[in-house]
């Protein structure tokens, strides 16, 4: 199972926390990620296509922002908006009780919760294995 996190939303003044434990019973892609991560700069725009495409099947994407300073994330986000929702942890806890190896590092999650994928890094390349891993666990499609 997915350790549980509740951080506070990095949305440049909109406060609020967000639970891993609200978005139960959604495919979750939960991405860790750093202002200063190259790879994260590829990787945003492909989970904001996927989070459009897929979001309404039941998936959603997660972002937990690791930098020190809060302003180096918003300055990444305002180069790379993104519509799904990003929370910020700048005393590393939650990266440590994920067991984070590098920047990104993404968890895939099922509807029941369980981590079923675990991704490190990222290149261009991997969109495709990615959203097929997605497609699989959000099942087929409504009738």
């Amino acid at each position: 199972a997915a350790p549980p996190l509740a951080l506070p939303l990095l949305s440049g003044g909109n406060p609020g926390v967000l639970a891993l434990a609200s978005l139960q019973g959604k495919v979750v892609y939960l991405d860790f990620w750093a202002s200063w991560c190259g790879p994260c700069r590829v990787s945003f725009p492909q989970f904001e296509q996927l989070r459009t495409e897929l979001g309404p099947r039941g998936f959603e994407v997660l972002a937990v922002n690791v930098d020190e300073v809060e302003a180096d994330a918003l300055r990444f986000l305002a180069e790379l908006p993104v519509s799904f929702p990003v929370v910020r942890d700048g005393s590393g806890e939650t990266p440590r009780n994920y067991g984070i190896p590098g920047m990104p590092t993404g968890f895939l999650i099922d509807r029941g919760g369980v981590v079923r994928l675990v991704h490190q890094g990222y290149r261009k390349s991997d969109g495709a294995a990615l959203r097929a891993a997605i497609i699989d666990l959000l099942g087929d499609p409504p009738q």
